[in-house]
């Protein structure tokens, strides 16, 4: 092996449409000299290779294509001279390259209409030809078996051709190779009508494996739909319509009423209620502000605003989810490496049971040669091993999409299996149980009304960006209580905030700064102190040396805490707060919650934890905000991302939960079982069939064309089951 440094190039892979399509390019690229490692991913039509920088990415192409699909690098012109982003380009080269000679036609039917992609066209052209034969059989029956046989070779010669350049690229024993000796043997035992039947047949299995591959794999390239393709660009006061993958971080954009946002950005100027769920499922439209982020994909529905860019197309929400999703599609599932080890010794076996059949009887029982031999090779056609195969790539690739259209995102096969077993769910509190933002939850007002304190209060925090200082005043805009200018506002440090309104010192304090000034009546210190064990921070508000109100704040429980903490108890999963919160302010809220507490932790006391928790013989789930957490995250069996940071959401941990529900938590161990189920199904539909016609076969009763009808059949079964999932509904509210 090279000395260089390995370099990981990503491929969009065309014309994929079955399990063993995937495996021959995994093999063929596998075998090049310098490559170190290859993953495919059939639903997501892509393929990562990691290599030395002594392979170009060009080798890797033509070998691909050598095997009769499209490949082009993520990124690069296709061929219709569109520029591939990468995350949600749909993959244009579906033809190959001008001048390069390919075994056969595959083609990737989510292209266009599947009538009318080559795949298709070949089909129909063989069926044309059956039909001719059958009426030139008619009419000069000494030409029924030429003419059968001239209509087979329409569709086996190109099979052949594919079955050919997949064992010279390490692929011997492809599904190609079982039908081409499948049909080649029944012209020599005079069953030339059933061969070309056969042929027909297996043609029609594979445009219809194409057709619910292509479903699947549009699933999740359908959110790049989401985004517009135009956007309204304004420079130095001029509006211009620009294409809004050209759109640069920094600029400024206008999105008017009812069009969907194009970008990730800040508002700068306006308010307007924003419809979030084409991307997070959220039913009701959240209130946005100057401040305020929005995400590509989502609606303005009732004002302008101007929106400053922080994201590159390429690399806002919707792209870097599909791209995950992709990339996660790539990463094998324990049960689906077991399913590829069991198929490179299944396939061979089937080889040597469909010669045993074929030999034995006649050698040593004295039977008809041509009945068993045809036996024999029905029996390769019902060994196919492409619906057991797909049972589990395509249940986990339709599983993914499910959750990453509802904000679940997980990376991988093998992260949505584990989730199952979780038996201990450990979560951070502030962003992830709580909102983590405070908010005025109590006001009370001495001589004057609450919205006077209210104003006062905003006056002296206009301008602040303290958390504390953004909580008083949402609560003033939200009571739509006015805020006066204040003259000369300064913060007192450990004590407060003071200034002059309308004339009047004004000074919003600390209880214990107050304490200092002025006698608090013992109803005003039982109050505080009611508060102060709620866990909340509390603030005196004081007017010329006189208590006029006190405010009560605190970051409170997201609103569905309770209702996701209850979906994981009544799933027989445990739940523990870790936080490095103070101990009064986590056990008011782990009160509130009915979660036990584990307080005032530093990042590596989670960690601990977590490996406490381990040894005790849990599986736990750690979920928390991605930056203190992150030791117990890489500590936990899985590390769940969740809060308000999108970025670390999708770069760290195993899953992420982009909407902030805790439900959610629940939602995806209810995935990860209902998927499991799907793939249990999956595999015994694919093996059901096969062990019901291998037995009919051996007993004479079915023949050729009902083996490959079991085949395509059950590849066509299990993948449409597999799509089921795509529909997925949860038993947690709001999902």
């Amino acid at each position: 092996m090279s000395d260089q440094n390995p370099t990981q190039t990503r491929f969009r892979v065309g014309g994929m449409d079955c399990a063993s399509c995937g495996a021959k390019v995994q093999t063929a690229v596998s075998r090049l000299a310098g490559v170190d490692a290859v993953e495919v991913s059939l639903s997501a039509g892509t393929m990562t290779v990691t290599h030395q920088g002594s392979v170009p990415p060009a080798v890797i192409a033509k070998t691909v294509k050598f095997l009769g699909y499209s490949a082009v690098p993520a990124g690069e012109k296709t061929r219709d001279g569109g520029h591939d982003h990468s995350a949600h380009a749909h993959d244009n080269d579906h033809g190959h390259s001008h001048g390069e000679a390919a075994p056969s036609a595959h083609f990737d039917l989510g292209a266009g209409p599947w009538w009318k992609s080559p795949k298709a066209m070949l089909t129909g052209l063989c069926a044309i030809a059956l039909v001719a034969a059958y009426i030139l059989g008619q009419i000069f029956p000494v030409l029924d078996h030429w003419a059968f046989l001239a209509a087979m070779l329409v569709g086996l010669v190109p099979i052949t051709r594919r079955a050919a350049a997949a064992a010279m690229t390490g692929t011997p024993f492809s599904i190609e190779t079982l039908m081409s000796i499948a049909a080649i043997g029944a012209v020599f035992i005079g069953a030339t009508e059933e061969a070309a039947t056969v042929v027909l047949l297996f043609l029609v299995g594979e445009m219809l494996e194409g057709v619910a591959a292509s479903r699947a794999r549009d699933s999740i390239r359908g959110l790049a739909s989401l985004v517009p393709k135009t956007a309204l660009l304004e420079q130095n006061g001029v509006t211009t319509e620009v294409a809004a993958a050209a759109l640069r971080v920094g600029q400024t954009i206008l999105v008017r009423p009812g069009d969907r946002i194009p970008a990730d950005g800040d508002i700068v100027d306006g308010d307007s209620a924003i419809d979030e769920a084409p991307v997070t499922g959220e039913s009701v439209p959240k209130r946005k502000s100057v401040g305020d982020t929005v995400f590509a994909g989502t609606i303005n529905t009732d004002a302008v605003l101007r929106v400053r860019v922080t994201a590159a197309a390429s690399d806002n929400t919707i792209a870097r989810v599909v791209r995950l999703v992709e990339e996660a599609q790539e990463s094998k599932a324990p049960t689906e490496r077991f399913i590829d080890r069991f198929s490179r010794i299944y396939t061979p076996a089937v080889l040597v049971v469909g010669a045993l059949v074929a030999i034995v009887p006649p050698l040593l029982f004295g039977q008809e040669w041509a009945e068993w031999i045809y036996r024999g090779l029905a029996v390769l056609l019902i060994g196919c091993p492409c619906a057991l195969v797909i049972s589990t790539p395509a249940a986990i690739a339709a599983g993914l999409s499910a959750g990453a259209r509802r904000g679940l995102l997980l990376k991988g096969g093998a992260v949505l299996e584990t989730l199952r077993t979780i038996t201990m769910v450990a979560l951070d509190k502030t962003g992830t149980l709580t909102e983590g933002k405070p908010v005025v939850t109590d006001i009370i007002a001495y001589g004057r009304s609450e919205r006077d304190v209210l104003s006062l209060a905003g006056a002296l925090e206009t301008g602040s960006s303290h958390p504390l200082a953004l909580a008083v005043l949402a609560r003033a805009k939200a009571d739509k209580a006015p805020v006066p200018p204040a003259a000369a506002a300064k913060a007192v440090p450990g004590k407060g905030v003071t200034g002059t309104v309308g004339g009047k010192a004004v000074f919003l304090a600390s209880a214990q700064a107050a304490a200092a000034i002025v006698a608090l009546t013992p109803e005003q210190v039982g109050r505080i102190e009611a508060f102060n064990d709620d866990g909340k921070t509390v603030s005196v508000l004081l007017v010329d040396d006189a208590i006029v109100g006190i405010l009560a704040i605190r970051d409170e429980p997201r609103d569905d805490a309770r209702a996701g903490l209850a979906a994981l108890k009544a799933a027989g999963i445990g739940a523990i707060m870790l936080t490095g919160d103070n101990a009064r302010t986590a056990a008011a809220i782990g009160q509130s919650l009915g979660i036990e507490v584990r307080a005032e932790l530093l990042p590596e006391d989670k960690q601990r934890i977590v490996r406490e928790l381990q040894a005790q013989g849990k599986v736990v789930a750690k979920i928390g905000d991605g930056i203190n957490d992150a030791p117990a995250l890489a500590a936990a069996d899985i590390g769940i991302a969740m809060g308000g940071g999108t970025d670390i959401a999708l770069e760290t941990a195993d899953a992420a939960i982009l909407h902030g529900r805790v439900g959610d938590i629940a939602n995806m161990v209810q995935l990860s079982n209902t998927v499991m189920r799907n793939i249990a199904q999956n595999i015994t539909i694919a093996l059901g069939l096969k062990a019901v016609f291998l037995v009919t076969t051996i007993l004479g009763i079915t023949g050729l064309w009902p083996a490959i009808l079991a085949d395509t059949g059950a590849t066509v079964i299990v993948t449409l089951n597999a799509l089921r999932l795509l529909g997925v509904r949860f038993d947690t509210a709001k999902a």
